[in-house]
């Protein structure tokens, strides 16, 4: 049987500061930032009048987002700076198929659609190494070393961008079917998907103290939403499939970024066995937690993946006895994809990982980013008498995700060999410039190679060019798609 979750996808919002300056201003510095990008790329072409932010799965449209409203704020502003719309978004596709722009206030790099994986792995950090060029090259127009990218979710001062993981899943089952069996995994798969927290920041705050699994946990307020910026959910309504309407991308905002190339590969692969079974129709009876929404925050503040967690029917569960019955479903179907060896990896390891959890949970320190962080921190304090409130902790914290190589914690400890690695070096440097090859990521990468010149506008569903011609990627969803495309136009790839 054919994999029904066929593209896959990571979007990531990285942190920006100029440590030189009281208020650095974060649009003008990511728009320095893209300048500084010298992969070969299309720059200022992305099609936005192709862009559906409005219509939501439920089966409505919505007139107004809040973050039109947060946007019309900005453009007011923005009104006062020297630059074109334009500028100020600094879009670039790049050679490997993938997205790089200026979000406003974050750049933001957007993986080329992937088809399995572990290709997606590469492909993100492929981004760490795009982005990091134009940090080092920027710091290079600055002389010195004042501008620093974070790859988290969370500044600390009550302010939090995303990493959002998409998947296209087919259309002929209800929403709500994929809302019943998603939920309660979402809420529990932080057990390794999170990529841990200093505190918390969270309204009307308790005054938690401690280390968190999550760093969006504390920004999370509802379970359905269409909002990304306010009222975030657990699980994103937004109907845009970047596909034929065969299809719906679940756009997924509730995740951390993973500096840990195994927690990302655990967390996307998991997550895609799920809704294999679910579009399978193969799962039973699903959890139905009683507050799902306040169940984010309680899973994230438990380490141990062992609180109450309570149902509808008034009995209770634990997040690993939910991790652990999600997985016992996929060991049961495990023919439902033609990736079998992803499949018996993310099965294998997920579930090595659920059991060090509750038996050894020391062991994870060498691949999921919040038990490294417990480590490190844990060291840290005994060695320097401090406690969990100490507000350098929260300092070490944002230097884990620096993506200076001087400076970030995490790198230290990958350098160190201290955890594990997944992906070989020489395929991520290829998906530095080279798209999948079994995806259109391939058809738009190629094209942005050899007719840059010649591209009027661009996205991820097609291409324009100044003569007038129109390449369509809508469709192009399997290998076969692929090859088909390329192969009718190996004769004529050159819209001039």
């Amino acid at each position: 049987m054919n994999d029904i979750v066929p593209l896959l996808g990571i979007e990531t919002e990285y942190g920006i500061i100029r440590e030189d300056q009281g208020e650095s201003d974060p649009v003008e510095e990511s728009m320095r930032l893209l300048a500084r990008c010298e992969a070969k790329s299309v720059f200022k072409a992305w099609a936005y009048n192709r862009e559906r932010t409005h219509q939501d799965m439920r089966g409505f449209q919505v007139s107004r987002l809040a973050q039109d409203e947060e946007e019309d704020e900005f453009c007011e502003e923005d009104r006062k700076r020297p630059y074109s719309y334009w500028e100020m978004k600094s879009d670039r596709v790049l050679t490997n198929g993938a997205r790089f722009y200026n979000d406003h206030t974050h750049p933001e790099y957007s993986t080329p659609e992937c088809r399995t994986v572990f290709d997606l792995v590469a492909h993100d950090l492929a981004g760490e190494i795009i982005v990091g060029d134009c940090v080092r090259l920027r710091n290079r127009d600055l002389g010195g070393d004042c501008l620093q990218l974070f790859k988290n979710n969370t500044d600390y001062s009550g302010h939090s961008y995303g990493t959002h993981d998409n998947y296209l899943i087919p259309r002929k089952l209800p929403f709500d079917v994929w809302v019943r069996h998603l939920v309660p995994f979402l809420v529990t798969r932080q057990l390794y998907a999170g990529a841990g927290k200093v505190g918390a920041e969270r309204k009307n705050e308790d005054g938690f103290m401690g280390l968190q699994l999550a760093q969006r946990a504390d920004f999370i307020d509802s379970v359905l939403s269409i909002e990304t910026m306010t009222q975030r959910p657990i699980i994103n309504t937004r109907d845009e499939p970047h596909a034929t309407q065969d299809y719906r991308r679940l756009h997924l905002i509730l995740g951390d970024a993973n500096m840990s190339p195994y927690a990302t590969a655990l967390k996307v692969g998991a997550t895609r066995l799920v809704l294999t079974l679910i579009g399978a129709q193969k799962l039973a009876a699903p959890f139905e937690l009683a507050d799902p929404v306040a169940d984010v925050q309680r899973v994230s503040r438990d380490t141990t993946g062992k609180v109450l967690l309570t149902l509808q029917s008034g009995k209770t569960v634990t997040p690993l006895e939910i991790q652990e019955w999600y997985l016992e479903q996929a060991l049961k179907h495990t023919g439902l994809s033609d990736e079998t060896e992803e499949w018996d990896w993310v099965t294998r390891e997920w579930g090595r990982t659920l059991n060090d959890h509750r038996h050894h949970p020391e062991k994870l320190a060498d691949r999921i980013d919040w038990a490294i962080k417990q480590s490190l921190f844990n060291d840290f304090m005994e060695a320097e008498g401090l406690q969990w409130g100490d507000p350098i902790l929260q300092s070490l914290d944002l230097e884990y995700h620096n993506l200076n190589p001087e400076r970030g914690l995490y790198y230290s400890l990958r350098d160190q060999g201290s955890v594990a690695g997944l992906i070989e070096q020489g395929k991520i440097d290829d998906a530095v410039h080279r798209a999948p090859q079994d995806t259109r990521a391939r058809i738009r990468g190629q094209v942005v190679d050899s007719e840059r010149d010649h591209i009027k506008n661009i996205h991820w569903t097609g291409i324009e060019f100044n003569n007038g011609e129109y390449l369509d990627l809508s469709d192009i969803i399997t290998k076969e798609d692929v090859v088909q495309v390329l192969d009718s136009n190996k004769e004529q790839f050159a819209w001039k």
